[in-house]
């Protein structure tokens, strides 16, 4: 993992162990932006949890930010955490794993939500409004940046990359704006 120290008042860089031991807590709500067609932003809540090192997440397939990530699976999720505010960049996908399916089914039941796996996806009696009618399917976002802001001492800005988050530099901008060119 690849730290930066973002804070501009000379505090040290946050540890990413904070902010895990604060997401394994599974405490907040998530925020999930998504690209509407035609490249605006959309912003939900959803119902996210942090397990083994990603972000899931249940939508029905009728809404606007499934629709977004079967276009544009590239996606941003914030949460406010005890001490800290975290922004996750990465990229969403289906989970179509009925054992992952079944583990987060009891993740979401410890909560008091006890979703029913069926099909490939989750079904109950009710879910948040903001997720549509059933089934409900559950996405994983794979994060590859992280931003943490911290609230409360010791304070500090800093981002995380992930294994193979690729590198934005100055040479990666030109060669992306030269090779639209062509």
């Amino acid at each position: 993992m690849e730290r930066k120290n973002l804070d501009i008042y000379g505090h040290a860089p946050i540890p990413w162990s904070r902010a895990l031991k604060q997401l394994a807590a599974n405490n907040g709500t998530y925020w999930l932006a998504t690209t509407r067609p035609g490249a605006g932003p959309h912003l939900a809540a959803v119902g996210g949890l942090w397990v083994d090192g990603n972000v899931y997440f249940v939508s029905g397939p009728r809404t606007r930010k499934s629709r977004d990530i079967a276009k544009h699976p590239r996606c941003v999720v914030s949460i406010s955490l005890k001490d800290l505010d975290v922004v996750i960049e990465g990229t969403a996908r289906k989970v179509k794993d009925e054992a992952t399916l079944k583990r987060l089914a009891k993740l979401y039941a410890a909560q008091g939500w006890p979703a029913i796996v069926k099909d490939g996806a989750f079904t109950y009696e009710y879910s948040a409004p903001s997720a549509g009618p059933p089934p409900w399917h559950v996405y994983v976002l794979t994060p590859t940046t992280a931003f943490g802001v911290a609230t409360a001492e010791p304070h500090g800005a800093t981002r995380w990359r992930f294994g193979d988050a690729p590198k934005v530099t100055k040479r990666t901008k030109v060669k992306k704006r030269a090779a639209r060119r062509s």
